[in-house]
This record gives structure tokens, sequence and C-alpha cells, in this order.
């Protein structure tokens, strides 16, 4: 078996080598389908944050995607329309400040994860599989309805918006961008694990009668995670949003939420680098074997019922053994 840490530094240290050999020779198409697939990972960590360590198998994370990305996208369309947005209290003329927006994703990200997640918790098993899946829906038909923001046309950004000291033009400037927020998550990610409401919250996953007797609250600990979880997919959203420079009520589709479950029981649910592995694993295969056949999805597929028959911690779970003994 090989070493987890191990593992988890020759996927990090591949998910950087390969833009910066596109860089060198000038490929940025390969540039912009990694970039992808680190925002694709950035939304799969929030998600393992309520999946792996919570239990929460939630079908409504495209919500908190969707929200991030359309903060983006109405903050950016009021800046570059240069049409003031009325909020009732105040008049804001949007932004193209990267740091500006990236706040406002995940506090509003964070909000609807908490205002969710109150009704969502009072449910469990599938009836809280079918509720949040039902409030992704909501969000998606809301954002058809929404002609101010171009409805099911979406909104189109023309150029990038701005970080400090950075062209976000330049495809592998973005990329870093984006690795680093994954490298930040993962950071958070480990850290909530090894500390005390981490433990709490892995026995509130496994046996929360246990978790009652000694005073602590599951539900709370539980919706804590579901916000934290909220707030780093909210971000990704808004990641997402700014490499296509384009928002649309796609973003809150139930299939997105799905494909944010596949990433991870790919990699490995409740594995720091499972989000990861099944990013790049999602995006080769959507590059690869969608250039020859418009079917790729079956490939896909296969392999990840090939992954819950034979390697149930995943693939990281098939190389490193199960969790704990690495």
């Amino acid at each position: 078996m090989i070493r987890e840490s191990y593992l988890n530094a020759a996927l990090l240290a591949g998910l950087l080598a390969v833009p910066l050999y596109a860089l060198v020779v000038d490929e940025p198409f390969t540039i912009t389908l990694a970039t992808r697939a680190a925002i694709l990972a950035l939304a799969a960590v929030g998600l393992n944050i309520a999946l792996g360590w919570g239990g929460l198998v939630s079908f409504g994370h495209a919500a908190f995607f969707g929200i991030g990305g359309y903060s983006m996208g109405i903050l950016a369309f009021h800046a570059q329309n240069f049409v003031p947005l009325d909020l009732g209290i105040m008049v804001f003329d949007g932004t193209k400040s990267m740091p500006i927006i990236w706040l406002v994703a995940v506090l509003a990200s964070a909000l609807a994860a908490l205002l969710i997640g109150l009704l969502s918790l009072r449910t469990s098993g599938v009836y809280f599989i079918m509720i949040t899946l039902a409030f992704a829906q909501m969000f998606y038909y809301f954002a058809i309805s929404w002609a101010r923001y171009g409805g099911e046309d979406g909104i189109p950004i023309y150029v990038r918006n701005d970080f400090p000291g950075l062209n976000t033009l330049v495809p592998i400037q973005f990329f870093g961008i984006c690795f680093v927020a994954l490298l930040l998550a993962l950071w958070l990610n480990a850290r909530l694990v090894a500390s005390p409401f981490g433990l709490a919250l892995n026995a509130a996953r496994q046996v929360p009668v246990r978790v009652q007797t000694v005073g602590l609250d599951p539900t709370r600990l539980k919706l804590v995670a579901f916000v934290m979880s909220g707030a780093i997919t909210g971000l990704a959203g808004a990641l997402f949003a700014d490499l296509n420079r384009f928002v649309s009520p796609s973003m809150f589709s139930w299939h997105l939420s799905g494909e944010l479950i596949v990433l991870i029981i790919l990699g490995g649910v409740g594995r720091l680098m499972g989000p990861v592995l099944g990013a790049v694993m999602f995006v080769a295969l959507e590059h690869w074997l969608g250039g020859l056949t418009t079917h790729w999805h079956i490939a896909l597929g296969a392999i990840l019922l090939g992954v819950v028959l034979f390697a149930r911690g995943g693939l990281i779970g098939l190389l490193c053994g199960p969790r704990g003994q690495t």
C-alpha cells in the first residue's frame, strides 16, 4: 500500500505540473482544463465536509455553486454596464474586484446553507436528499424566470474580473489563483478533521446518540459543517463563473450536484484528496473520451460502478487502504 501522505503530495504536484508543462509548450487550453479540474475539486472539497465527515448526502449543493456564480455575475454585470444595483437601503455600482466578489459569494452561500440546513436537518436519510434537491431546483427555476439577469440565457461577462497584482486573463495566472484557493480549502479541511469539532462531527455521523450523552448537539454540529460546506462550494461557483465568463441557470442544475458526488465517490468519501483525484479523473475522461464519442458517460459509469463494487474507499482507498490505516 502507498502512504496516503505521499499520494496526496503526488496528486498536488501533478495538478501543478500539468499547467506548468502546458505553459512551456504553449498549450493554453490544457491550462484551462487544469483550472476547471481545480475549481471542481474545490467545490467537491466543500461537499466532502458535509458528506465525508458529516454523513450528509446533499443532492442540492448546486444551489450554493449557483449562488456563488450569480454573486459574481450580478456584481460584474452592473460594473461592466454602468448600471447601479439598487438594494433598497443602498445603491451599489457593482464591482470587478475578485476579493470583494468572493466575499459576497461566500457570505451569500453560507447564509443560504444556514437557512436550507435549518430546515433540511429536521429530516434524515432519503428525505434529506430529496429536500436538498428540492431547494436546488427552486433556485434553478427562479434563475430561469429572472429576466432581469438573462433568464435561461444567463449573464455574459465580457472581461474576467480583476485580482490585485495579477493579469487574470493570462491562463496560468488565473490557474494560480484557483490552485491557491484549493490548497487553502484542503488545509482548512485537514485542520477541521484534526480539531475537536471534527472529531465530534465524525462521532455525530457514526453514533449521534453517544454524542448527545456527552452534552453535544449532533444536529448543530452537522449544521455548522453544512454551512462551511456551502460557503466553500459557493467560492468555487464564483471562480467557475469567472473561468467561463458566463453565468447560467445550469449552475443550479441537479446534474451538477450529482457530478460533485460522483467526484467524491471516485476519489474516496472522507479522504482529504478524494475530491481532487475525482475531479482530475472526471475532467480527463470528459476531454479524452469526449473527443471520441458523445457517450463518454458510459465509460464514466462503468468506472464508477467498479469503484463502488471493488473499492469502497474510492481510488485512494484502493491504493492506500482503509481510512485510518495509512
